[in-house]
C-alpha cells in the first residue's frame, strides 16, 4: 500500500533529499488534501519540530481536521513528539497513530521508561516508532545525530511499547533510486510487527517488492513530481 507524505518546514510542505537539501515546496498545503485524499492513510511529519526549529502545529491540527472531516482519511503525524502531552493532544484531534523519533532513545539505548508511560496513557495500538538509518546506524534530532544502533539490534526490545516501525532509508530519502530491498529483508526478519518503508520509492515496481515483503511504501519524492510509474 502507498502512503502520502507531507513533510512540513516554515509553513510549506517540502521535499528534502537526504532529509537535507530542498528539492522541493508547496505552499498550498491543505490543497494537497485534494491530491491525496483518495489514499487510506496519510503520514504527516513536522520537520521544524523534529529539528528544534519551531513549529508547524497550526497546519498540524488543520490538516488533521480537514483529513478527517473531508476524506476520512487515518493519519499518522511525526516530528517533535517528546512528551506524553503532546501525543495526547494529536490523538484528541483524531490522529489515529502518532510517529515516536528521537524520544524513543536516551543515552544511546532505548528510552523503556518513556515509551511504558507513553503507551500505557495513549495505548501502543496508536503509536509508530521511527527507525531512521543512516550509514546503517540510527539517525534522530532530524537525522543529524547518529547512535551507535542499528534497527535490527533494536526492534524485540521496542515492540511491546508499539504497533509497528516506520523505517526510513536516509541514504536514499529523497532520491528516487529505488528501494534497498536488501537492507529491508534484513529488518523484516528482526520483527512480527508491520513495517512501513520509505526511502528511495520511485516506482510500482518498488511499492510492489515492498508489499510481497509485507510493507507499506511512505512515498514523498516520487509523488510529488509524479515520477511514480
Amino acid at each position: 500500500m502507498l502512503i502520502p507524505c507531507i513533510d512540513l518546514q516554515d509553513g510549506q510542505a517540502v521535499q528534502l533529499v537526504h532529509g537535507r537539501k530542498r528539492e522541493l515546496a508547496v505552499a498550498d498545503v491543505l490543497g494537497l488534501l485534494d491530491r491525496f485524499g483518495h489514499y487510506a492513510w496519510l503520514h504527516v511529519i513536522d520537520l521544524d519540530a523534529a529539528m528544534h526549529k519551531g513549529h508547524n502545529n497550526r497546519i498540524v491540527r488543520q490538516l488533521c481536521r480537514e483529513a478527517r472531516r473531508k476524506f476520512k482519511l487515518k493519519l499518522r503525524v511525526g516530528g517533535g513528539i517528546r512528551t506524553v502531552r503532546r501525543a495526547e493532544s494529536l490523538i484528541a484531534l483524531g490522529v489515529e497513530q502518532i510517529i515516536v523519533g528521537s524520544a524513543a532513545f536516551r543515552q544511546q539505548r532505548p528510552n523503556i521508561s518513556f515509551l511504558k508511560h507513553l503507551a500505557n496513557r495513549v495505548g501502543k495500538k496508536h503509536i509508530l516508532i521511527a527507525l531512521d538509518t543512516a550509514k546503517g546506524r540510527i539517525v534522530i534530532h532530524g537525522w543529524r545525530k547518529s547512535l551507535s544502533l542499528a534497527p535490527a539490534e533494536v526492534m524485540s526490545a521496542l515492540e511491546p511499547y508499539c504497533a509497528g516501525f516506520l523505517c526510513t532509508d536516509v541514504d536514499r530519502e529523497g532520491t528516487m533510486r529505488g528501494v534497498n530491498l536488501a537492507w529491508f529483508r534484513e529488518l523484516r526478519r528482526s520483527t512480527r510487527l508491520p513495517i512501513i518503508a520509505a526511502g528511495g520509492v520511485s516506482t510500482t515496481r518498488d511499492i510492489s517488492a515492498l508489499q510481497k515483503l509485507g510493507m507499506d511504501a511512505a512515498v514523498g519524492m516520487a509523488l510529488y513530481k509524479n515520477r511514480l510509474a
